[in-house]
């Protein structure tokens, strides 16, 4: 049976609770990293506990841990992403980052400036954020020009680290992303692409809208450029960033226990 397969490690059943429960939630995340790293090319990424989104020791002592579990099913380091919170534990130790929970330009820049592999903004989340709040100085300040305050975080780019789009609502999202390194789309979205028509003039048709050229274009303030530490990554955090980046970490932790919980009951097995 397939939760068998996912739990069949004998390190696993030598422990205790609580680190049962999180023995068989590694393992699991590995065997289906495993699997998806025979399917797809490029990189699959593995998300780390957001439990330990403010411990950066516990980030680095999880990742290793994942790292080899990987090993042992001969998956190499290159294949892979860890997929943490975009607090301010970012890429270290020549760990590939794929850093979640993005919302403020702050925490783009920061990850970008310490070089995480993948930075996955939510172009949905914000925009529904500004449609019921207000005294977001930065959000406020984007509407102001008359700009989506989810898109304007994928355009205002220049470092290497590849951007992640997600939360994507329509097929208008998508071709005012289109360019963009990644995109994560409902199904449902993407099936409305091939009802489109469109020509090259349409605001929104198949026209490539983002590029390493245009980001260079770009002009950022002092304040955009600046190098960021913790200190200062804390203060221009808006509220929408502070909000939504709470709500994340909330609902991300709660099914984290209810997997391990899951585990509990389902383990030992009958019969065995």
């Amino acid at each position: 049976m397939l939760w068998i397969w996912l739990l069949a490690d004998s390190g696993c059943t030598a422990l205790e609770n609580p680190e049962l429960r999180s023995s068989f939630a590694n393992k699991a995340l590995v065997n289906v990293g495993g699997d998806l790293v025979k399917l797809v090319p490029g990189r699959v990424s593995t998300e780390v506990d957001a439990r330990l989104a403010y411990d950066t020791h516990g980030i680095i002592r999880k990742v290793h841990s994942l790292l080899k579990l990987y090993d042992e099913i001969n998956v190499p380091p290159e294949r892979l992403l860890f997929k943490i919170p975009s607090t301010w534990q970012l890429e270290s130790q020549g760990i590939q980052t794929h850093l979640t929970f993005v919302y403020s330009f702050a925490q783009a820049a920061a990850a970008a400036q310490a070089g995480a592999s993948v930075i996955q903004i939510f172009v949905g989340r914000i925009r529904d954020w500004a449609r019921s709040h207000s005294g977001d100085p930065e959000i406020d300040a984007v509407l102001k020009r008359g700009e989506d305050p989810g898109l304007s975080l994928i355009h205002k780019y220049g470092h290497k680290s590849k951007l992640m789009a997600a939360a994507v609502r329509n097929r208008q999202d998508l071709f005012s992303l289109l360019g963009v390194d990644y995109i994560i789309a409902p199904l449902k979205v993407l099936q409305s692409l091939s009802e489109s028509t469109t020509t090259p003039d349409e605001k929104y048709s198949f026209v490539q809208r983002l590029s390493p050229q245009s980001a260079a274009a770009y002009n950022f303030s002092e304040d955009e450029v600046a190098k960021w530490d913790q200190l200062s990554l804390a203060l221009p955090m808006g509220p929408a960033a502070i909000d939504r980046l709470a709500a994340g970490l909330d609902g991300h932790i709660d099914q984290a226990r209810r997997v391990e919980e899951l585990f509990t009951k389902i383990w030992p097995p009958p019969n065995v």
